[in-house]
């Protein structure tokens, strides 16, 4: 089973605190059992103060930190001299000198100050809530910061933007670590879509378009029932009854990305459901999922997990064989 530690500082923000153990606690195996067990601390196992009006109790101190897989750090509203100054106060930097060498680190929204402040960021792609990426850049100029995204995963280091972005990073790690239908499984458990379209630039304050300047939504769904077809560009447009540069600015203000990377992103997400679900050769799963040939399907599926469609298949059928434990990817 992947133990996974919570720390929770105070001015911990409650709904973002949850989410892993409310995620990670839906994930099973095919005979039901969790696939996770999660644990809260504090640095020092004293209550803290949430950014509410109460204070939450923990069961465990920061010495747990040193047994588990993977530690997440809650964002925070009073982080102080690591918001500030990019500096750890000593008890906490006391706390995390805990946490084995080789553990996944993850940050739900503010708490990539924490990692930022840990050095654990450095030259690395990172995100946060688009309302602190330029403070935390500015801060820490060796963060490559990317305010557009939901998540970023870097291997043994991911970060997420602010509030329900928490829990797109946790379904992907869910992913990352057991496969898609354990990830679409616990996504269903917890009432929430397996995989969110875009990156937080949706979100960002913008003038509400008028209504005749939105609607793309009814031809993604129309793409996605034909995803294995040549799908392209003017045919969306097509469908939507506009113009091409009609539909793409449309598309971009609703979804957060341009309408090619969209698809993109979906086919490569069905090929991958297909390599873990079925036996198909490599070429079959590309033109099934839309992909054309295996040497797009490498290519493309190479970009977004880092490996070759083989070396997917061979990580997950491992996974299944081993009963479902480890990091997966």
């Amino acid at each position: 089973m992947h133990r996974v530690a919570v720390l929770a500082l105070d001015g911990v923000v409650p709904f973002e605190l949850g989410i892993p153990a409310r995620v990670f606690g839906a994930a099973r195996d095919a005979a039901g059992h969790p696939l996770y067990s999660v644990i809260t601390c504090s640095p020092d196992g004293r209550p803290v103060r949430a950014d509410a009006d109460y204070e939450l109790t923990v069961a465990h101190d920061a010495s747990v930190l040193a047994s588990v897989d993977t530690v997440v750090i809650a964002p925070s509203r009073r982080l102080g001299p690591i918001r500030s100054e990019g500096l750890l106060p000593d008890p906490l930097r006391d706390a995390l000198a805990a946490v084995r060498p080789g553990t996944r680190m993850v940050a739900i929204c503010t708490g990539a100050y924490v990692l930022a402040a840990m050095g654990l960021l450095d030259r690395r792609p990172a995100t946060t809530h688009w309302r602190e990426a330029d403070r935390l850049q500015r801060l820490f100029t060796r963060v490559r910061v990317d305010p557009d995204v939901l998540f970023v995963d870097d291997g043994d280091v991911l970060t997420s933007a602010g509030v329900a972005a928490g829990i797109d990073l946790c379904l992907h790690i869910v992913r990352r670590d057991f496969g898609s239908e354990v990830a679409a499984e616990a996504a269903r458990s917890c009432v929430v879509p397996p995989w969110r379209e875009g990156g937080q630039a949706q979100y960002v304050r913008r003038p509400v378009p008028a209504p005749a300047d939105s609607g793309t939504a009814p031809t993604r769904a129309w793409v996605l029932e034909r995803i294995g077809e040549p799908v392209t560009l003017a045919d969306m447009a097509a469908h939507a009854g506009v113009s091409v540069r009609t539909f793409t600015r449309r598309f971009r203000d609703e979804v957060g990305t341009s309408p090619g990377v969209w698809l993109v992103r979906q086919r490569t997400e069905r090929a991958r459901h297909l390599l873990e679900s079925t036996d198909w050769p490599v070429d079959t799963v590309a033109a099934r999922a839309g992909l054309g040939t295996g040497a797009s399907l490498r290519l493309h599926l190479r970009a977004a997990v880092g490996v070759s469609p083989h070396a997917y298949r061979r990580t997950f059928r491992a996974s299944q064989s081993s009963g479902l434990t480890g990091h997966g990817s």
